[in-house]
């Protein structure tokens, strides 16, 4: 007999947290009849100026069983939180869970710009990606260097050694879920040896509410900018260089300008 969920959740706080939050983000996307297309992450739309899709489609799904297969994975990976004595932990989980979501969002992005302007596959332009599984591999990843004896247990019967998970969940996923984005498994599976071998590192509290300060500013000027939500409390203006974002609040008589990098079907994730 296993042990109540209860004990399970109060180990694992943050992955339950995260898990609840995915959740009531599906309900809510059920219940207002929401679409991938609104929420779902494209080179297009990212073009466009809708920079906040980064955070939203990775925690949206849109069909029960997506959201099922990736939480029941995340569940298993909240081993994490436990780890503390090997230098991981929920400090650790929660920082790198932001980098993870940011950096594979972006190397997604790229990933795109690549096979657009170089390969010239217009296809992709319009390939809209949603799904919390860029995280979820990337955290298969790091655990696979980190505790390769770890076993990644989904549905509460299949097992799979942790060390050959990522590649094996991403050949399995390819197969058979077509729709399934292989360039989005693959960002996270990048981006978690990155993390694993200490390439990207260095992450504390500082950073990681600096990160968050900035994602937040972000989201909000890329929301209002594109259209997608109205803040009445910010006005953006042109200064100095029309083609970048600036940020006016009203009566304070402030502006503040955001630099910006030159910027030239459905996936699951």
């Amino acid at each position: 007999m296993g042990r109540p969920l209860f004990y399970e959740i109060v180990e694992k706080p943050a992955t339950s947290c995260i898990i609840g939050i995915c959740s009531a983000i599906w309900f809510y996307i059920q219940k207002k009849n929401i679409g991938y297309s609104h929420v779902g992450l494209s080179y297009e739309n990212a073009v466009e100026g809708h920079h906040w899709r980064i955070i939203t489609s990775a925690f949206s799904h849109i069909s029960v069983i997506h959201l099922v297969f990736n939480m029941s994975a995340l569940w298993s990976l909240g081993v994490v939180e436990q780890l503390g004595h090997i230098g991981l932990g929920m400090a650790y989980y929660l920082h790198y869970t932001l980098v993870l979501v940011v950096l594979s969002g972006a190397l997604v992005l790229g990933m795109y710009h690549i096979l657009i302007q170089r390969f010239k596959l217009d296809y992709f332009r319009r390939v809209t990606a949603v799904g919390y599984s860029c995280v979820v591999f990337g955290w298969m990843t790091i655990l696979s260097v980190k505790q390769p004896s770890s076993k990644l247990d989904l549905f509460g019967f299949l097992s799979l050694p942790i060390s050959f998970a990522p590649f094996e969940s991403l050949i399995f996923t390819s197969i058979i879920v077509p729709q399934a984005s292989f360039l989005g498994h693959l960002s996270g599976i990048v981006v978690g040896y990155a993390i694993a071998w200490g390439l990207i590192h260095g992450m504390n509290n500082f950073w990681a509410i600096s990160m968050l300060g900035w994602i937040v500013l972000f989201s909000v000027v890329s929301l209002k900018r594109s259209g997608a939500y109205d803040f009445d409390f910010i006005e953006i203006e042109s200064v100095m260089d029309p083609s970048l974002p600036s940020v006016r609040f009203p009566g304070t008589g402030r502006t503040l300008q955001m630099s910006a990098l030159p910027v030239e079907g459905v996936e699951i994730v």
